[in-house]
C-alpha cells in the first residue's frame, strides 16, 4: 500500500498552515509532498517552495493528522502530538494517541501562538517523563487558574503568613486546618475512584482522562458570548503554569489544558453563525481535545486495525483508508477535506476501542506429563513486550527525532514464547454514551457494538513455524427499540415502536451480523426478575419468532439463544458459576471454532460468532467474554501440547489483567468510568473491596448520565457527521441532545401513513398532505406546560388532527374538522419560552392557528380506549343552552426544527426547509384545498336550488360565507416575545439557570 506520512512538521505561513513531511535525520527539508491548508479551510498541494524560510522556531512535530474540524465558520486542525506504542502485529507497530493539538486556522499569529504553546507543553511533558515523575492532579489542566483561585491568591497576598498545605490544599495556619479535609485529600485513594474525583481540588472536572468535557469553576461563571469568552480567557492568561503565550488550543491527555485565545473566538463570528454555537465553542474544543486524547483511539501506519488478521491485504495498492472498514473508521468525516483533495498520504484512519498485548513463555518441566510453568515476563505488565524498556516507550511517545523504524521482536527465551494480542473495535453506527444510545436504530445498528479479536502468535509472527490463532467475539445492546432514563439508579425500561417495527429492526440487525460472521449465538445476561425482565423477555420472544419464521436467512438457519440470569446464578459473589453458561455455549464455540493461519494461508476460518450482552454490554459482558477467550486460548495451546490453567494458576494473572484493561477501556468510552466487577476479571476472586469500588463507580456513572453525557453526545454526533452544528444550539436550548442515529424523517413519515390508515374512513377520501408539528397538550390553548408532536392530515374534504402514543406507535385520539367549518387561519411568531436564545428567535419560532366551528352535541374527538367503545375527549355541556356561535374552537401548531441525520454535502444536496418555509407551505396548502372545497360546495348548492325558506340558520349562514368570501391567511403574532416574557415565571427562569449552571 502507498506509504503514509509518519512524521510531519506543521508551521504557519502568511497564507495558511504548511504540513511538511519530516525529512530523515541530517537531511534538509523537502517540499515535494508538502500541502497547505489556507485560512478558509481549503486543502491543497504546496505550490510555493518554502525551503528557504526559517520555520524551526515555530514548527510543531506531529505524528499524524486526526482531521480538520469546522465549527461555525472557524476551522481547527487536529494533529497528533503524543503517541504510545501498545502493540506490534506482524512487525507493524500499533500506537495509542496520548496527546493532540488543535491549531486554529484564523491567522498566522494565532496559529503561531498555538504551535509555540504546544511545543512548550511537549517539552515539559518530556522532562517529566525523563525524570520519572508524573504531574500531580493539582498540576493538571483542570486545575488551571479559575475565578475562585484568583480570589484565593488575592487573599493570600493580603495575609502572607497563611500558607497552603501541599497535601490537603488548605490555606491558612495549621491550627485552622480540618482533619476531615486532611484525611480525605491525603487518603483519597482509600475511597476509590469516585472519591478520588469527587474530592479533587476542582471536584469532578479534575479527571482529565474522562471521555467527556466537564464544567470547571471557570465555566460556571460564563454568561453570554463576549463576557463568556473574554473573562474566561483573562483568567487563563493569568495562569502562572503556562510559560508560553496562553492563546492556544493545544493539550495533552496527561498535561495542561491551555486556554483558548481571545483572538480566535471572534473568527467564528464572521459570516453565518449561531450565537449558541459560538458561546459553546470553548467547551466544544475542550471536549473534542479531551475526547481524542483520552487514550481511546489507536492507529497504525501499516496495519489495518479495522479488520481481523485473517482479512489483511498486505499487497494491496490502495491507500490504507480505502482498505479500512467504514464501520470502524472514526475520523472519516473530519478527514473528508484531505480525502477530497486527494492528499491520501496524510489520511491516517483511527479506531476507537482497545489494543493490548502481552508476551509470555511456557516452559516444560516434565516432558512426560507436559507439566508447564508460565512465565509472564515479570516486569512487563505495563508494557506490551519485554523488549520495550520504559525509556524506549517514552521515546516512541514523544521523541521529535523518531525515524519510525519498527521495534525489533523480543529475543527468544528458553521454552516456548508466545504473544497474546487483544484488539477491540467500536462501531461508529449508533455510537455514543450509555443512556443516550440504547437498543437499536431503524437500520439495525445496535448501541455499543464492539468486535473483539484475540490473537495468539509467536513473537516472530512467522506462520511457517507456528500457527497464528484468531478468535473473535461480539457485544452489542439488545437489538430492540427501548430507552432508560438517566435520572434513576434503577431505571425502568421504556419500549417504543410497534411489534412490527421492532421485528424488522431485529431481523435486519441479525442478518447484518450473519453476513459478516456466519452463524450466530446470543448470550443474554440480563436479569429474569426486576426492571430487566421485560426487555429480556422481549429479546427472547423476538429470537423465537425469528426462528419460527424461517430463521436468519429465511431458509431454516436458526439463531442460537441462551438467557443466563447472571446476577441470580452468580449471587453471593460466586462468579465462578459462569462455568454453567460455558457448558451451554461449549457446543457452539467448538463448532464455530477459530481462525488458523499457517504458511500465510488461512487453513481454518471461524464460522460463527458469539453475541454477548447485558444491559450496558460492559461489566457482565466482559466477564463472560473473558471466560470464552480463556477457553479458546487454553484449547489453542492444548493443540500445541501445552496444558495450562488460566482459571486458577496465579502465574497467568497477566491474562486477566489484559481482559480487565479491555473492559475498563470499553466502559470508559460508553459509561465514563472503569468497568464494574473488574476485581473478578483481574483476580478471578470477588471481594467486598471490589463491591465497594463498584458502588463508587456506579455513582460516577450516575453523575455522568445526568450532567456530562448530553453535551459529550452532541460532540460525538457532530464529529461523526451525524449532525450539523445546530445540534449545539439545541443543546443550549434544552440541555439535551437528540438521537441523531434515528432518522426522524422516517419515523414521522411512518406516523403520517399510520394515521392515514386508521382515521380516514372513506376510501374515496384521498390524502393531500400530512405533517408532524408541535402542539400544546390541550385544545383551545396556546401555551401549556409541555408540548407534544402531533400529526395533521389534509384531504379534499377535511382535516384530521391526531395525537399519538409515540412509544407504541398508535393513534391515541383524533378529531375530524370538515373544511367548510374552518373559519380562519392565523400565522406568525409563536414564542413559547424565553429561557434560551433559540427559544426567542423569531425566525425559528413560528406557527399557525386554525379556527373552526363545531356542531353542538356532536362528539368532537374519538379516543382509543383499548376497548369496544370510543371515549370522548371533549363534549359540550348538554344541560347548558349554547348557541352555535359559542362553539368556536381553535388548534395551535408550531413548526418543528428541521433535522437531518447527516450533514448536507455536495451541490445536489437538498437543504431542509426552515421553520418559516414549513409554516408558509402548510398554510398555503390548507387555504388552497379549503377554498377549492368551498367553491365546489357552492356550485353544488346552486344547482340543487334548494329552498332557503326551509333551510335552518346554519345552512343559510354557511352558504352565504361560501359564496361571499374565500379563506385568507391572517398575518399576526401568535405569542410575541414581549408576551412570552410576561408569561415566563420567576421559578421557571431560576430552574433553567440552575440547570444551565450544572449542564453547560
Amino acid at each position: 500500500m502507498p506509504s503514509l506520512v509518519r512524521k510531519l512538521l506543521i508551521f504557519a505561513a502568511v497564507d495558511g498552515l504548511i504540513l511538511q513531511p519530516a525529512p530523515p535525520r541530517n537531511h534538509p527539508p523537502a517540499t515535494q509532498q508538502a500541502i497547505k491548508i489556507d485560512y478558509k479551510g481549503n486543502v491543497g498541494p504546496l505550490l510555493k517552495d518554502r525551503r528557504e524560510e526559517n520555520t524551526a522556531p515555530s514548527s510543531l512535530d506531529s505524528h499524524g493528522i486526526v482531521g480538520l474540524l469546522k465549527i461555525a465558520t472557524s476551522y481547527f486542525l487536529i494533529s497528533i502530538c503524543g503517541r504510545e506504542q501498545v502493540a506490534q502485529i506482524r512487525g507493524k507497530p500499533v500506537y495509542k494517541i496520548t496527546s493532540v493539538a488543535l491549531i486554529p486556522l484564523s491567522s498566522q499569529a494565532d496559529a503561531d501562538q498555538a504551535i509555540v504553546a504546544a511545543k512548550e507543553h511537549i517539552k515539559r511533558h518530556n522532562k517529566a517523563a525523563v525524570a520519572g515523575t508524573e504531574e500531580s492532579e493539582s498540576e493538571s489542566d483542570d486545575d488551571a487558574a479559575s475565578v475562585t483561585d484568583s480570589l484565593e491568591e488575592e487573599t493570600d497576598a493580603a495575609a502572607p503568613q497563611e500558607v497552603e498545605d501541599h497535601v490537603t490544599g488548605q490555606r491558612g495556619s495549621a491550627e485552622r486546618r480540618t482533619s476531615v479535609a486532611e484525611d480525605v485529600m491525603q487518603k483519597r485513594g482509600m475511597y476509590g475512584r469516585f472519591a478520588d474525583r469527587w474530592f479533587s481540588r476542582k471536584g469532578w472536572s479534575a479527571d482529565s482522562r474522562r471521555l467527556q468535557g466537564m464544567s470547571s469553576e471557570e465555566d460556571l461563571t460564563r454568561k453570554n458570548v463576549p463576557k463568556y469568552v473574554e473573562s474566561t480567557l483573562r483568567q487563563e492568561e493569568e495562569n502562572p503554569k503556562s510559560p508560553a503565550n496562553p492563546k492556544v488550543l493545544s493539550v495533552a491527555g496527561s498535561g495542561i489544558h491551555e486556554a483558548v485565545g481571545p483572538e480566535e473566538i471572534p473568527k467564528a463570528l464572521e459570516g453565518p453563525k449561531d450565537s449558541a454555537t459560538v458561546a459553546l465553542l470553548p467547551k466544544i474544543l475542550r471536549t473534542t481535545r479531551m475526547y481524542f486524547a483520552s487514550g481511546s483511539f489507536f492507529f497504525s501506519y501499516d496495519y489495518d486495525l479495522s479488520r481481523g488478521i485473517a482479512h489483511q491485504q498486505p499487497n494491496s495498492t490502495l491507500p490504507l483508508f480505502k482498505q479500512f472498514d467504514p464501520l470502524y473508521f472514526w475520523n472519516q468525516h473530519i478527514m473528508a477535506p484531505f480525502i477530497n483533495a486527494g492528499q491520501h498520504s496524510f489520511v491516517l484512519p483511527l479506531i476507537q476501542g482497545f489494543v493490548g498485548q502481552r508476551a509470555f513463555s511456557i516452559k516444560l518441566v516434565d516432558s512426560q506429563t507436559n507439566s508447564v510453568v508460565i512465565d509472564p515476563h515479570s516486569g512487563s505488565e505495563d508494557i506490551p513486550l519485554q523488549a520495550w524498556s520504559t525509556t524506549n516507550a517514552a521515546t516512541e511517545s514523544d521523541s521529535s527525532s523518531d525515524t519510525n523504524t519498527d521495534t525489533p521482536p523480543p529475543e527468544i527465551s528458553n521454552g516456548k514464547d508466545f504473544v497474546l494480542t487483544l484488539v477491540s473495535r467500536r462501531s461508529i453506527k449508533r455510537a455514543g454514551l450509555r443512556y443516550l444510545r440504547r437498543g437499536v436504530d431503524d437500520e439495525g445498528n445496535a448501541a455499543n457494538s464492539v468486535e473483539t479479536e484475540q490473537i495468539l502468535s509467536s513473537p516472530t509472527w512467522d506462520s511457517s513455524q507456528d500457527k497464528i490463532f484468531s478468535f473473535t467475539q461480539y457485544r452489542g445492546s439488545i437489538p430492540l427499540f427501548f430507552s432508560q432514563s438517566p435520572y434513576s439508579l434503577k431505571p425502568q425500561v421504556m419500549f417504543w415502536g410497534s411489534p412490527e417495527t421492532n421485528a424488522k429492526a431485529f431481523k435486519r440487525h441479525i442478518s447484518d451480523l450473519a453476513s459478516r460472521y456466519g452463524s450466530l449465538y446470543c448470550a443474554s445476561l440480563v436479569d429474569k426478575h426486576g426492571t430487566e425482565a421485560r426487555i429480556g423477555g422481549a429479546f427472547t420472544k423476538q429470537a423465537e419468532a425469528l426462528n419460527s419464521n424461517g430463521g436468519i436467512d429465511g431458509q431454516g438457519k436458526e439463531l442460537g439463544f441462551e438467557w443466563f440470569d447472571f446476577h441470580y446464578e452468580c449471587r453471593g459473589m460466586r462468579f465462578e458459576n459462569v462455568s454453567r453458561l460455558m457448558n451451554t455455549l461449549a457446543p457452539f464455540l467448538k463448532s464455530s471454532h477459530w481462525t488458523e493461519i499457517s504458511n500465510d494461508r488461512i487453513t481454518h476460518e471461524q464460522s460463527g460468532v458469539l453475541r454477548t450482552n447485558c444491559m450496558d454490554c460492559l461489566d457482565r459482558t466482559n466477564v463472560v467474554q473473558s471466560a470464552c477467550a480463556r477457553t479458546a486460548l487454553e484449547a489453542q495451546l492444548s493443540a500445541g501440547s501445552f496444558s495450562i490453567d488460566l482459571q486458577h494458576d496465579p502465574s497467568t494473572s497477566w491474562f486477566n489483567t489484559l481482559w480487565a484493561d479491555n473492559g475498563d477501556a470499553i466502559s470508559r468510552q460508553y459509561a465514563g468510568t472503569a468497568a464494574l466487577k473488574g476485581d473478578y476479571t483481574r483476580t478471578r476472586k470477588r471481594q467486598i473491596t471490589g463491591a465497594l469500588t463498584d458502588f463508587g463507580l456506579t455513582l460516577s456513572r450516575y453523575y455522568n448520565n445526568i450532567v456530562n453525557d448530553y453535551f459529550a453526545q452532541a460532540v460525538i454526533d457532530y464529529l461523526l457527521g451525524r449532525a450539523m452544528d445546530s445540534i449545539f444550539a439545541e443543546f443550549e436550548a434544552d440541555m439535551k441532545s437528540s438521537d441523531y442515529f434515528i432518522d426522524l424523517r422516517k419515523v414521522r413519515q411512518a406516523a403520517i401513513e399510520r394515521c392515514e390508515g386508521i382515521v380516514i374512513e372513506d376510501k374515496e377520501e384521498d390524502l393531500v398532505a400530512g405533517w408532524t408539528l408541535s402542539v400544546p397538550n390541550s385544545a383551545n390553548a396556546l401555551k401549556t406546560a409541555t408540548f407534544e408532536e402531533a400529526v395533521l392530515l389534509l384531504t379534499e374534504r377535511a382535516m384530521y388532527f391526531c395525537r399519538l402514543d409515540w412509544g407504541t406507535e398508535k393513534v391515541r385520539e383524533f378529531e375530524r374538522i370538515a373544511l367548510d367549518h374552518v373559519e380562519g387561519i392565523v400565522r406568525g411568531v409563536y414564542i413559547t419560552s424565553t429561557l434560551a436564545q433559540r427559544h426567542m428567535d423569531a425566525e425559528k419560532n413560528v406557527g399557525f392557528i386554525i379556527r373552526y366551528r363545531t356542531e353542538v352535541g356532536n362528539e368532537l374527538v374519538r379516543r382509543n380506549t383499548r376497548s369496544l367503545d370510543s371515549g370522548t375527549w371533549y363534549q359540550p355541556d348538554q344541560k347548558s343552552e349554547k348557541k352555535p356561535e359559542d362553539t368556536g374552537r381553535f388548534l395551535a401548531f408550531k413548526a418543528l426544527p428541521p433535522r437531518t441525520t447527516a450533514t448536507t454535502t455536495g451541490d445536489t444536496a437538498e437543504e431542509p426547509e426552515n421553520e418559516i418555509e414549513v409554516v408558509n407551505g402548510i398554510c398555503e396548502e390548507i387555504t388552497r384545498i379549503t377554498n377549492k372545497a368551498r367553491n365546489r360546495a357552492s356550485v353544488k348548492w346552486n344547482i340543487e336550488e334548494w329552498d332557503q325558506d326551509q333551510a335552518d340558520e346554519n345552512q343559510q349562514r354557511g352558504v352565504y360565507e361560501h359564496e361571499q368570501r374565500d379563506l385568507v391567511v391572517e398575518e399576526k403574532d401568535i405569542i410575541s416575545l414581549a408576551d412570552a416574557k410576561k408569561s415566563t415565571g420567576y421559578f421557571e427562569q431560576l430552574g433553567y439557570s440552575l440547570k444551565k449552571l450544572v449542564w453547560a
